[in-house]
């Protein structure tokens, strides 16, 4: 499925924690035929063709929306929700639960993707990520049964190509039956590093 032109349903809510104003933003169907868990490199998500599209809208929101947090409600399937968020709005992750209990009722709008949602990106941009002095990596953390990824734009662009051929691409593979995936970094790497062990995102079609 073309990720360019597509309308998303979802429903914003809003609330104030310690003062402080926060936006959550989630799809108004259930996902369907998604499951996320943690594992030993991080956390492994398995999607199928429509969560796929649910994942992509969420990063390209996530991107583009510093002041929301974008929860994707999929303990249904697995054990972790996943929320994607700006690290400006310096959101603690341990007020998750307390942040949930206290939304408004939602209200319904339409995300609609422009024609090309996510940046081609340069060689260059992507080689930088190893740099010892690169600082936009997206950043994980575990809260209230749920998997927080934390970064900038620029980190978030950074892995968007991997999101968008799982959506994309990804169909295609699941019919001649191979395996189609996203691995998704999460904070600097430094291989063979006992301290800094490889940490990512492993999101593959089911």
């Amino acid at each position: 499925m073309r990720l360019a032109g597509v309308r998303w349903p979802a429903s914003v809510s809003t609330a104030r924690l310690d003062g402080a104003g926060y936006r959550v933003v989630r799809p108004r169907r259930p996902i369907r035929a998604a499951a996320l868990e943690e594992y030993r490199h991080g956390a492994q998500l398995a999607v199928g063709k429509a969560a796929a599209v649910d994942l992509a809208v969420a990063w390209w929101l996530a991107a583009r929306s510093p002041h929301s947090l974008i929860h994707l409600p999929l303990r249904s399937g697995g054990q972790l929700d996943l929320v994607l968020l700006h690290h400006s709005l310096g959101f603690r992750v341990s007020s998750w639960k307390r942040l949930r209990s206290r939304l408004s009722p939602p209200a319904t709008t339409t995300v609609t993707l422009p024609p090309r949602p996510f940046p081609v990106l340069a060689r260059a941009d992507h080689e930088r990520f190893f740099h010892q002095d690169f600082r936009d990596h997206l950043r994980y953390a575990f809260a209230a049964d749920t998997l927080f990824l934390i970064g900038s734009r620029r980190a978030y662009e950074l892995a968007a190509e991997e999101v968008r051929a799982l959506a994309e691409d990804g169909p295609a593979h699941l019919v001649a039956g191979t395996h189609f995936c996203a691995e998704i970094g999460l904070g600097p790497w430094k291989p063979h590093h006992r301290r800094n062990p490889a940490a990512m995102l492993h999101a593959y079609l089911r």
